[in-house]
């Protein structure tokens, strides 16, 4: 609490406070929970005669802990103990946030924080009525990331929110309930009419709370802070927003809502549907923009949502606005991580670039990062559809983007370890008696496991179609979309227009360095036999003579070296995969984009695979998303990695994210920043769609995973989410780290 003071804390003052008690929060989260591989989400831990924890997996697949309620018992509908089902969802939810304790930091312009993930009370999280025993073992054999059970990944539309208020969206819900009869669109309503009246519940009590804290705050600032506080939200509770700080605090509610429900953290284009409220209160002279930057401030302190700036408009005109730049201008006085995405493209205003790069220099933070919207829109429109309509999509989750509020796909959900299906092909050569190993032997292979790979993926998505609403219904995504209400249908079950399903390629460079070493040394200079090769990867190069031919395989000339056996496989796998996705929709008939992408989850990835011919042992992570290995060139060139990545992209609006590493030593000056903008632009003009960029010095990298607690408010760019270096277990850490030693 802060106490009376003689003059008025700035805006700038309040942020530093406010950052002081997000930095407190994390600190006990991470004594609490321990490790978080993921986003930096603003959960605060709930009062400790209320808290346990329960152990779960974590985006990096390693277990991690959450944070749960011991005095909320969730009403099960099934002989599992599971919750499953519209009405049992919406209805389990709702009990959850009549008892939510309420949050106000007199501080902040905006109430409200999250403590406990709904989805975690949710065990068994999959309904055992819909197995899927047919797709299981293929599922396990390729190690697919396989869709089944996916939640949120695509992007809601705010503006449906920020036009009707949570009760105008209950009133549709009613209005619609006596149009559609049927039993599912019965019990989805029934579902999404609880999901609203708990919201409702949830804000009117945070309301009374700020009120009941001005009656005893002494500091007259911080008392009329709260005042206002109580009389917005006893507003939200029932009318839409009216004002700026209204729509923020409205915008910040939905977030937490689905924070809550299943992780969601898509927002898209803030600088677009804020704009309206922003102009109004300017002409009125009710805003400053100071005043506005914190209120977004506020927002990000709670929710690190994802969120693009500028872009094309449907007809290809810029929609930058100032308010693009007031955003960017919130998360450098934050310096918290915080998922913000610069649009950068042939019609897009460069100084926001600009901008965005003298940020990264300025707060070494990974943030913001880049996108490359021209090739996104351009690739998302060979699906068949309108360069109009491609324009339209937002940027809204680590590596992707989504029609607000009309398409649904499961972005970044889904994944072919493409070291493990070759694992599997080159193990099926090597077991076949008949054959003559080869490297166009192992290629035919590779070839066919790829496809039926891509067929056991296209059978579990049709499976996640046909039964995700009877399981775990998108009820928070349902309000907010165009469709789900209106014909009474979730949204993972024919609520929205549009499907278009996200399937990543994993391990790229891994694969691509593993076919080169073995042209190379097994075929063209004979240093080896296939079976001495076989041999070494079942023992893992044990032994001196291991070790010898481990390295061996490792020193050929790599994956981004240019021109190199290595490039033209990556290029070949690449292409393979993209050609294997799009030549046939699923069995039933939904489009799938083909992407490259790993998250975080190469970790995870990589313990399902054993030593591979590149040199990598057993276990090991496999590489990163569509970058070549860290070390890949003695000099790192930062434009061979650009030229490596561009060259490698899918085509079809899925990204294949850069994640390149920059020297802090650059001097900031005029040409660095030039530089760095230019080797953005020429990425992009060379088919790249996303960049993820990190500025850290060799010293302080290894000094803070040596002891992470001496460098709390360190902040890196993990890959398409950033987080507080400290947070991260040591396994993804180190990735971090060897990409920095390998980028000097």
């Amino acid at each position: 609490m802060v106490s009376a003071s003689p003059r008025a804390l700035s805006y700038q003052e309040r942020i530093d406070l406010l950052r002081a008690t997000k930095k407190r929060h994390t600190e006990e989260k991470w004594r609490v929970l321990g490790s978080i591989d993921m986003d930096d989400n603003g959960i605060i831990l709930p009062p400790l005669e209320t808290l346990r924890c329960v152990e779960v997996m974590g985006g990096s697949g390693v277990p991690m802990k959450d944070a749960l309620f011991s005095t909320f018992t969730p009403k099960s509908n099934h002989p599992s103990g599971g919750i499953f089902g519209a009405r049992a969802c919406g209805e389990n939810y709702r009990a959850l946030l009549e008892m939510h304790p309420t949050y106000v930091d007199p501080v902040s312009s905006l109430a409200g924080c999250y403590m406990v993930n709904f989805l975690s009370y949710r065990t068994p999280q999959w309904n055992p009525d819909f197995d899927y025993p047919h797709l299981r073992p293929e599922q396990q054999l390729y190690g697919l990331h396989h869709g089944i059970g996916a939640v949120q990944h695509f992007c809601q539309d705010m503006t449906i929110g920020l036009s009707l208020g949570w009760e105008g969206l209950r009133r549709k819900i009613l209005t619609f309930r006596s149009v559609n009869t049927d039993d599912e669109a019965q019990e989805l309503y029934d579902g999404l009419e609880h999901f609203v009246l708990g919201m409702q519940n949830w804000i009117g009590r945070t309301a009374a709370a700020a009120r009941e804290m001005a009656a005893s705050e002494a500091n007259p600032q911080l008392r009329e802070n709260l005042l206002q506080i109580a009389a917005i939200n006893d507003h939200l509770v029932h009318e839409p927003p009216r004002t700026f700080r209204e729509a923020c605090q409205w915008m910040l509610w939905y977030q937490l809502s689905g924070k809550m429900y299943n992780m969601g953290g898509s927002l898209g284009r803030i600088d677009q549907f804020l704009y309206p409220y922003y102009q109004r209160d300017k002409q009125l002279g009710t805003l400053e923009d100071e005043e506005a930057v914190f209120h977004i401030a506020c927002h990000f302190l709670m929710d690190t949502s994802y969120t693009q700036l500028g872009g094309p408009d449907s007809l290809h005109e810029d929609t930058t606005n100032p308010l693009s730049y007031l955003v960017l201008e919130a998360a450098h006085r934050l310096k918290i991580p915080v998922n913000v995405g610069v649009c950068v493209g042939e019609h897009i205003d460069p100084q926001l670039l600009r901008r965005g790069v003298e940020i990264m220099f300025q707060d070494k933070t990974g943030i913001p990062k880049f996108l490359g919207v021209d090739r996104t829109s351009e690739g998302f429109a060979r699906n068949g559809y309108p360069m109009t309509l491609a324009r339209e999509r937002a940027y809204s989750g680590c590596h992707w983007s989504a029609l607000p509020g009309r398409e649904y796909t499961v972005n970044d959900c889904v994944k072919i370890n493409f070291a493990r299906v070759f694992e599997v092909a080159f193990q099926e050569m090597m077991d076949d008696a008949h054959a003559q190993p080869s490297v166009s032997d192992l290629w035919n292979r590779f070839e066919k496991h790829l496809r039926r790979a891509a067929a056991v993926i296209g059978e579990s998505l049709d499976f996640q179609i046909d039964h995700m609403y009877r399981v775990y219904p998108e009820l928070h995504m349902d309000l907010l979309c165009h469709g789900p209400i209106e014909r009474g249908r979730d949204a993972s079950h024919g609520g929205v227009e549009y499907v278009n399903l996200c399937v990543d390629g994993s391990g790229l460079a891994t694969t691509a360095d593993s076919f080169a070493a073995l042209e190379q040394r097994v075929e063209k200079e004979e240093r080896f036999t296939w079976q001495q090769i076989a041999a070494f990867l079942k023992s893992d190069w044990e032994g001196p003579e291991g070790e010898r031919a481990r390295l061996l395989m490792h020193r050929i000339p790599r994956y981004g070296s240019g021109r190199s056996c290595a490039d033209a496989y990556a290029s070949r796998i690449a292409s393979t995969f993209t050609t294997i996705i799009k030549e046939k929709p699923t069995p039933r008939g939904f489009n799938m984009i083909p992407g490259l992408f790993s998250w975080a989850a190469n970790l995870a990835m990589g313990a399902d695979v054993g030593a591979t011919p590149n040199g990598r042992h057993a276990k090991e992570r496999i590489s990163h998303g569509p970058n070549p290995d860290p070390g890949f060139r003695k000099d790192a060139a930062p434009t061979a990695l650009a030229l490596a990545v561009a060259a490698v992209q899918p085509g079809y609006g899925n990204t294949a994210p850069m994640q390149i590493e920059l020297d802090p030593g650059l001097s900031k000056g005029e040409e660095d920043i030039g530089n760095v903008a230019a080797l953005i632009r020429t990425h992009f003009d060379l088919g790249g769609t996303q960049i993820n960029m990190n500025i850290l010095d060799k010293k302080t990298i290894l000094e803070a995973h040596k002891d992470p607690s001496k460098y709390p408010d360190l902040v890196v760019r993990v890959t398409g989410f950033s987080a507080y270096f400290a947070s991260l277990s040591p396994g993804i850490r180190q990735m971090v780290v060897d990409r920095i030693l390998a980028g000097e």
